[in-house]
């Protein structure tokens, strides 16, 4: 899988995002909310460019938590409209009962993950089969004993025990993000134990479910660290490229409705260090 690429604002070249998604079918972004604060601050296009969302950043109950929910929003419109080849203000996120984001009018045809951790984003467009993504500092400390009853296989926690402390939780970490983003591309979320998911690595050092062989040919999986210190991890599911949608074919937003069926949206969390899971 390709390494994540970095969008620096509104105003970043789109060109190779929409060159990734072209070649592979997807493409995978990342940034830091900072860097589009301003943008989401100063323009008066805001409300227009979240659309449905518009209710829902208004019910957020902070501002930082505000902001990211916008920043959140405007990169993943940004990035579905430099594949499709559109205006962003064109798209409409809505959501599935889980809480996935999908674009309004698309279906099944292009699918969304969001994830983010302290002040990164991360988000992943696909034409080309489910997608996830999930985001983690390498460096945050978690109680190994008590996850590992809620997060490994027994597979995993016998190889994870034998290993040294710094090397376990880092193998602990991965593991994590990457359940995440499998689970995220299922559209199943926090309803799917971990516990029940397993990963092996092969002779390359890439992850590999512990499923069916002919399950598991279809999947791919990477982690990769961006700007030095968070885990960016991916699940793909490839299926044959499908035709372009037309660009006309979006809904145009509606500022003031509220998405229709809304749901919790799809997890966009810190890890935290206890073992349990709440949510749909």
């Amino acid at each position: 899988m390709t390494e994540p690429l970095h969008v620096a604002g509104p105003q970043h070249p789109w060109d190779q995002v929409a060159e990734r998604a072209q070649t592979t079918g997807r493409v995978v972004v990342h940034t830091s909310w900072g860097e589009w604060l301003t943008a989401a601050l100063l323009d008066p296009e805001l409300r227009t460019l979240l659309g449905r969302d518009w209710p829902r950043y208004r019910e957020v109950p902070t501002p930082p938590s505000r902001f990211v929910f916008a920043v959140s929003r405007l990169v993943v419109k940004h990035t579905a409209a430099a594949v499709l080849e559109v205006a962003p203000g064109d798209l409409d996120i809505a959501y599935q009962p889980s809480g996935r984001p999908t674009l309004r009018g698309f279906g099944e045809e292009l699918q969304l993950s969001l994830a983010h951790t302290e002040e990164l984003i991360v988000a992943a467009v696909s034409r080309n089969g489910p997608v996830g993504v999930d985001a983690e500092l390498s460096t945050r400390e978690m109680s190994y004993d008590l996850l590992r009853p809620q997060v490994c296989t027994e597979r995993e926690a016998n190889v994870l025990d034998a290993l040294p402390d710094g090397e376990r939780m880092a193998r602990l970490l991965r593991l994590w993000t990457l359940k995440e983003a499998y689970t995220k591309a299922l559209g199943q979320g926090m309803r799917r134990r971990f516990s029940a998911v397993g990963f092996h690595w092969d002779a390359d050092g890439h992850p590999v479910l512990d499923e069916d062989p002919d399950l598991v040919d279809d999947w791919s999986f990477a982690t990769h660290v961006v700007h030095g210190r968070y885990l960016v991890s991916q699940a793909h599911r490839r299926t044959p490229l499908e035709t372009r949608p037309p660009a006309a074919s979006p809904v145009p937003p509606a500022p003031d409705a509220v998405a229709a069926g809304r749901g919790r949206e799809e997890p966009l969390r810190q890890v935290v260090a206890f073992p349990g899971r709440s949510g749909s």
